[in-house]
């Protein structure tokens, strides 16, 4: 897929929150946009499509199911994408510890916010163009360094895990020019972040995008956050 005179960024987990904003600030920038939603239903993802004139293509995938991906690299099979961003996550009680958590609940975050966003990665890359970036949502609760607080224990070793596995995808492909980053996008009032949060949406996300324009074509991996600051691993 081409943009006349812009560029093409595929967004992965776009039905609300975090990944619907970014699908709707890329559009106001004059990107192309395929954005995907998980399940049959009608999202605010689709109503954004009906008013953007063409420029925001709404595909389906489950990323925890794997066929779905591959199924998903075969429509897009022809697409080359300036930019991948893969949104994804979720999140159970804070109070949980590893003492007390179900294990399903455990193995639930570990899947969604860890394994399956680097298999995207795995199956989508060559659809991102060489001098490309490839983005995953990761949190500042991923840091183990900046841990000094607790709390969301299970969600913060998702998130770690997350960054690992991608510091050790970039080692397996320390020759591939694309740049890839991890970004936190700061503690946002969506379903996730509950209404406590400090930043909103609007507060958050042109920061984000910011930031990803910001290290286009720089190559290697960067964790950072909305306002561009490296975060310590």
């Amino acid at each position: 897929m081409t943009a006349i005179g812009g560029k093409t960024a595929l967004i992965i987990g776009a039905s609300r929150g975090l990944g619907h904003a970014l699908a709707a600030e890329y559009l106001d920038r004059g990107w192309q946009v395929t954005a995907t939603v998980r399940g049959g239903g009608r999202t605010a993802l689709h109503d954004l499509a009906d008013t953007a004139r063409g420029h925001l293509v709404v595909e389906n995938v489950d990323i925890t199911v794997p066929d779905q991906v591959a199924a998903l690299r075969d429509r897009l099979a022809r697409s080359v994408f300036d930019l991948l961003f893969i949104n994804a996550g979720v999140t159970n009680r804070p109070e949980e510890t590893a003492a007390d958590v179900p294990t399903d609940t455990f193995v639930h975050l570990m899947v969604t916010n860890a394994l399956s966003p680097v298999r995207v990665v795995e199956r989508l890359r060559d659809l991102v163009a060489p001098n490309g970036t490839i983005a995953v949502m990761s949190s500042g609760q991923g840091s183990i360094a900046n841990n000094d607080r607790g709390g969301f224990e299970i969600y913060r070793a998702s998130k770690a895990a997350l960054n690992q596995m991608m510091r050790s995808y970039a080692a397996r492909h320390a020759d591939d020019p694309r740049t890839l980053l991890l970004m936190a996008p700061g503690w946002v009032k969506t379903d996730l972040g509950g209404p406590g949060a400090r930043l909103t949406i609007d507060q958050s996300i042109p920061g984000v995008v910011d930031t990803v324009e910001a290290h286009a074509t720089e190559g290697g991996l960067h964790y950072l956050d909305y306002q561009g600051q490296i975060v310590r691993w």
